[in-house]
Parts: structure tokens; C-alpha cells; sequence
């Protein structure tokens, strides 16, 4: 499974977006999912927009963007599962002195909980989390390492 880190969503999103990462979006074959932490990032980027077109627009191509994961429940939940798995990325990154953010540890561990590649284009945020990643800028891939 490849769960898509908010930067991948939100380059879809993009009236011109990176041909690079549309191709290798188009070329996917293994299941494809988001997290509800990539799901509030979105939503929480749309609420702090000023009420105008542009909100309006942005707005519904987020809802057009994350319908079909919604659809086939492809948008996974931080849970009893992920919970330990994000105590011990975060402890760990803090201990080699690589502070993570609370989300980027939280859709970690939720890679980590079900055995996920994390797509993303911030590869440097997840190394040293456990994690198999993917940058669809490049199509370089890293093998988890923790």
C-alpha cells in the first residue's frame, strides 16, 4: 500500500501540477490511500483562506480530490494501532536530534502500523522513522531505516 503525504494531495490539487507526479500517480498499481492527518491538513489550509472564489474553488477540488478515498474508505485514522508506533518515532527522531512535527510522525506511524510507502516530496521529514518512502518528484525511492 502507498498512503500520499499532503504535499502529493495538494500538488494534484494545483491548476498546472508537476507532470512528473501526475504521470507516477497514473502509473500506480498497488492500493492507494490518505490519512485523516493529511484529510485536517487540507481542510485546516482551506480554513484559514479568506471567504472568496478562490476558497470556493479550492474547496471543491479538495472534495474532488479525496472523494474516492472516502468512497472506498481508503483514508486511514490515527489509532490503537499507530499510537505506539508514533511514541517511538518521535522519541527516537528526538534522540538523533531530528525533531518531527506532530502530523509527519502521525502519518509515519500510520505507515508503519500497516506496513505502508510513504509518497511524499519532503523525503528528509520521514528518514530514520522505519518507513519505506517515495518521491514522486524524482521516483526515488528509501528503505525504511529507523
Amino acid at each position: 500500500m502507498i498512503i500520499l503525504d499532503t504535499n502529493v494531495v495538494s500538488e494534484v490539487l494545483k491548476p498546472q501540477p508537476d507532470a512528473r507526479v501526475v504521470a507516477w500517480m497514473e502509473s500506480l498499481t498497488a492500493d492507494v490511500a490518505i490519512t485523516a492527518v493529511t484529510l485536517a491538513e487540507l481542510l485546516a489550509g482551506l480554513r484559514r483562506l479568506p471567504n472568496d472564489k478562490r476558497k470556493t474553488d479550492l474547496a471543491a477540488a479538495v472534495e474532488t480530490a479525496i472523494r474516492p478515498y472516502r468512497d472506498t474508505r481508503a483514508i486511514i485514522a490515527f489509532d490503537v494501532l499507530a499510537a505506539p508506533r508514533y511514541a517511538e518515532i518521535l522519541a527516537a527522531r528526538e534522540r538523533g536530534g531530528l525533531p518531527i512535527s506532530t502530523g509527519d510522525a502521525q502519518i509515519a506511524a500510520i505507515c508503519r502500523a500497516h506496513d505502508a510507502t510513504c509518497a511524499t516530496r519532503n523525503v528528509k521529514d520521514f528518514v530514520h522513522t522505519g518507513i519505506a518512502l517515495i518521491d514522486p518528484w524524482t521516483g526515488e525511492a528509501q528503505s525504511p531505516t529507523v
